[in-house]
């Protein structure tokens, strides 16, 4: 306890920041915990983050961007040496917003750095437009929703690129799928396997397993752009390969499922998060929820048993038991309209339509892309407080001998 309250004192071994304005010069990121002499593939981080920018329904944005990271800091030759990596993901589209969204007082001549936008003073319903305007004091509202824009979480996929690649050397995969648009569903998205979401190609429309749902689903963007409507939808990130012991039930904040809903929950549009059967469990009776504890026939599990079902979605008290780790999210509509909802100028109190920004119609897949490199970055995190390690070398002697361990142990037990 300090003098202004309770103390967050977690501290996560693998932790990111990052900073930069929707339209200004460059995104930055800094992540820091990779542990020494993890090789790095470049291009697994321009694969995500081109990922991210693809999806039907997305705005003229993304042809305009054409996302790449760049590496400042913390590799060498090809490895990370230890320390913080810091990357660069330059805007296309600064030249022609240099007037707007300058750093210093001085202005581009006239004819140059773009356009000369008038100040934002008509909030979206939604967005954090007003509330961030009346809590940072600012008149002008594109101080809010330059910082407050999805573009921020292109930084988040390219630090998630990274913990992807130092999950894949410890034996853990991640996939995600849409099973929501709007309306239209698939009826169950846990009879999803890992396989099938992996196999989804990247420039599969709405990255939905059922074709036929999936057809639906584009017909209901294709509405609501003729409307000037937006909508929301669903997703589930699938990881695969997760050992067994990841997390912990003795304190609130080191429990794993509470740092994967909050990590999910704060992407930009994302209203509720669920582990396995998520919400539906609180329909069901105990019976038909917990996942029964059996023989594992196939010895692929180090505990010698398994599961016929995974409502839990691999999370047990906090920790992960040895099953896939199953997370969704639920994606609220964008809160840019074509067609403006009520609004009241800020200046003038006149009641007003919304102001209007460069957007989407549907976003869903793009975040769950967002989704996987939040779920990696959580994993690679308690990877690294399992097993603790600076070196890729140590965390694998560690990760071994903890596996040998077990086996022996329940191997034992069982004789």
């Amino acid at each position: 306890m300090g003098t202004r309250g309770f103390v967050y004192n977690f501290r996560p071994m693998l932790r990111f920041l990052t900073a930069g304005e929707s339209h200004g010069r460059a995104l930055v990121v800094i992540l820091e915990g990779l542990p020494a002499g993890l090789s790095i593939d470049h291009d697994a981080i321009t694969r995500e983050l081109r990922r991210r920018q693809g999806g039907y329904g997305r705005g003229r944005r993304m042809a305009i961007e054409s996302d790449k990271a760049e590496i400042l800091s913390g590799v060498r030759a090809g490895e990370t040496i230890g320390g913080p990596v810091a990357m660069m993901i330059e805007n296309r589209d600064w030249t022609n917003w240099q007037y707007t969204m300058r750093v210093g007082e001085t202005a581009p001549p006239e004819g140059e750095g773009g356009a000369r936008r008038a100040p934002v003073t008509r909030p979206r319903p939604g967005h954090a437009d007003l509330a961030g305007g009346a809590k940072y004091d600012r008149d002008d509202l594109r101080d809010i929703l330059e910082r407050a824009s999805a573009r921020e979480t292109a930084a988040r996929v390219a630090a998630g690129a990274l913990a992807r690649q130092l999950l894949a050397h410890a034996g853990i995969r991640l996939a995600s799928h849409v099973f929501r648009i709007a309306g239209v569903a698939l009826p169950n998205h846990l009879t999803v396997t890992f396989d099938q979401a992996a196999a989804l190609d990247a420039d599969a429309p709405l990255r939905c397993v059922d074709a036929g749902i999936e057809r639906q689903m584009i017909a209901e963007i294709d509405r609501a752009k003729e409307a000037g409507d937006t909508l929301g939808g669903a997703f589930e990130v699938i990881a695969t390969g997760v050992p067994i012991g990841l997390g912990s039930y003795v304190q609130w904040d080191r429990k794993l499922d509470g740092r994967l809903a909050q990590a999910l929950m704060s992407i930009p549009a994302i209203k509720a998060v669920g582990i396995g059967a998520g919400p539906e469990v609180a329909a069901l009776p105990g019976s038909r929820v917990h996942d029964e504890i059996v023989p594992d026939e196939s010895h692929a599990h180090v505990t010698g048993v398994a599961r016929p079902t995974n409502n839990a979605g691999g999370l047990e008290g906090g920790v992960t038991n040895g099953e896939d780790l199953r997370v969704t999210a639920a994606m609220k509509p964008i809160s840019t309209l074509m067609k403006p909802l009520r609004s009241v100028d800020l200046v003038t109190k006149a009641p007003s339509l919304a102001a209007i920004e460069r957007s989407d119609v549907c976003a869903v897949p793009a975040a769950a892309v967002v989704g996987e490199a939040m779920v990696a970055l959580v994993l690679a995190d308690a990877l690294l407080e399992r097993f603790g390690a600076d070196s890729v070398s140590a965390l694998d002697r560690a990760m071994s001998a903890s596996d040998a361990a077990l086996r022996a142990r329940f191997s034992h037990q069982a004789r």
